[in-house]
Parts: C-alpha cells; sequence; structure tokens
C-alpha cells in the first residue's frame, strides 16, 4: 500500500541533519456507515441550523465562540487564531534523548513512521539502530496543521517512528483512584498470577472481533441481496454533458468493483 506523505523536512540534532518525510504509521480498522433516508436511501447531510432563527445557516455567517459560561462565548475571528499559531515546522529538531522506559503509556498519543529522503538513507539507518539498541528517544517539539506537538522520535525495526505525547496538563490525576493500602496476601497472589500470565507480547495472536463480524455481516447481505440505490438527483443547470456524467458514474463503479 502507498503510503501518502503528511509532512516533509529533517530531524536535526547537533550537526546532524537527515531529510524525512512524516507518514502514518496505523490505518484505522473502524468500520463506517453512511446515515440515509430510510424511506428512499438517499444520503444524509449535515447542516448548522440556527434553533433562535430556526434557519439553516450559510457558512459565511457561522464564526467560533469560546464557551467561558452555559450561553456566554468569546467570540474570535479566523485573523485572530491565525496570528498566534505558530509557523509551520520545518525541522524535527531533538533537543534531549530520554529512556523511553521513563515515559507514562498515558502519555503517548499518535503514532507516525518518519520515511529517509534521498541522501539520508545512511544517517537514517543509523540513528533508527542506535536509538533501538540503547532504548532511546528523542524529545522535540513540532508544528503540524498549526499546532505544536510534543513528540517521541524512536527506533523500530530499522525504522524511525513518531509518536505525539500529550503535555502534562492534559493528562488527568490518578493519585486520587489508587487505595491507599493493600493487603500483603493479596498483593503476593497478585505477583505470582501476574508472573503466571506473563508472555511476550505479539499483537497477531490478538483481533477485533466486532469489526471481523461486521465484515463478514456485510459480505453475506452484499450476496444475499442487491445493493440499495439512492434516486436520481436532478441534473443541474452547467453540470456537464450527460454522456461525461455517465461516463464518470461507470468508472466510479469499476473503481469500487476492484477494490
Amino acid at each position: 500500500m502507498a503510503l501518502q506523505g503528511i509532512w516533509s523536512g529533517t530531524v536535526s540534532f547537533s550537526l546532524v541533519a537527515i531529510p524525512v518525510q512524516l507518514v502514518r504509521a496505523v490505518s484505522p480498522g473502524r468500520i463506517s456507515f453512511r446515515l440515509l433516508h430510510g424511506t428512499d436511501y438517499s444520503p444524509l447531510a449535515r447542516r448548522m441550523f440556527c434553533p433562535a432563527q430556526e434557519t439553516m445557516v450559510p457558512p459565511e455567517e457561522i464564526v467560533r465562540g469560546y464557551e467561558i459560561a452555559p450561553d456566554r462565548y468569546i467570540p474570535i475571528t479566523d485573523e485572530e487564531l491565525e496570528s498566534v499559531s505558530p509557523e509551520r515546522s520545518r525541522t524535527i529538531e531533538i533537543v534531549e534523548f530520554i529512556d523511553r522506559n521513563e515515559v507514562d503509556p498515558v502519555y503517548f498519543d499518535r503514532p507516525y513512521y518518519l520515511v529517509p529522503l534521498k541522501g539520508g538513507e545512511k544517517s537514517y539507518r543509523l540513528l533508527a539502530e542506535v536509538l533501538r539498541r540503547t532504548n532511546r528517544a528523542g524529545l522535540a517539539k513540532f508544528v503540524l496543521a498549526e499546532r505544536e506537538y510534543l513528540v517521541a522520535v524512536t527506533g523500530t525495526e530499522g525504522a524511525l517512528a513518531v509518536t505525539t505525547l500529550h503535555y502534562r496538563e492534559e493528562v488527568l490525576a490518578a493519585e486520587e483512584l489508587a487505595p491507599k493500602e493493600s493487603a500483603a496476601d493479596v498483593k503476593g497472589g497478585l505477583k505470582q498470577s501476574i508472573q503466571r500470565l506473563t508472555a511476550d507480547f505479539d499483537p497477531g495472536k490478538y483481533a477485533d472481533a466486532r469489526r471481523e463480524k461486521i465484515l463478514a455481516l456485510l459480505k453475506r447481505k452484499a450476496a444475499e441481496t442487491a445493493p440499495v440505490a439512492a434516486p436520481e438527483a436532478e441534473e443541474e443547470e452547467g453540470a456537464g454533458p450527460p454522456d461525461l456524467i455517465a461516463a464518470l458514474e461507470e468508472a466510479m463503479r469499476d473503481v469500487k468493483k476492484n477494490r
């Protein structure tokens, strides 16, 4: 599967600069459904509705507002937001290296891969291997889509990975959830149970059972019943020649069949 680049720039620290491209590390397994009108199966469209005026609001009349109290807002414009947004990063600049084991898993957010670009392959492989062998992670600040992230650069299976981290203020404290004391006999029993169930992590042993059942259900229904079709929309003026539209629709059907 071809990986689509999200960002390109360099990973740098000290005097080292490695040209890379950022790509997604995971493909969400979530199965999405379209909402349809139950009478004619037309796809439903989301609209912005103003309950006070009982009318739909066009895009040019929509503004942002930050709620400071129930039904009380501070409006803010796109220009004001842009004035406080950081500049887009050209470099993932590592400021320090840390032990990966010191990072609580609750801080990890989204994983990505870094793909080496031409001229940076040797340094890329070397950094990935050193990080893997030493179990180190490089911490860096990185701006993506107008937001500044704290990220950890790590080495895994010969590749460099980037994981966005939650900031300290985003992580809820867990101290109040933990019991103050635990009985010694219970503690010993838990330790034995954990030791008995300890194993090497093998993600291939686990699967999303519900997703697999939904896919099987869809496959069975597709074989047993014909798919429903939405009513044809009335042709709008200037929409294009009917033969061109038909050709495009036929092409899209062929694409869906070959997936």
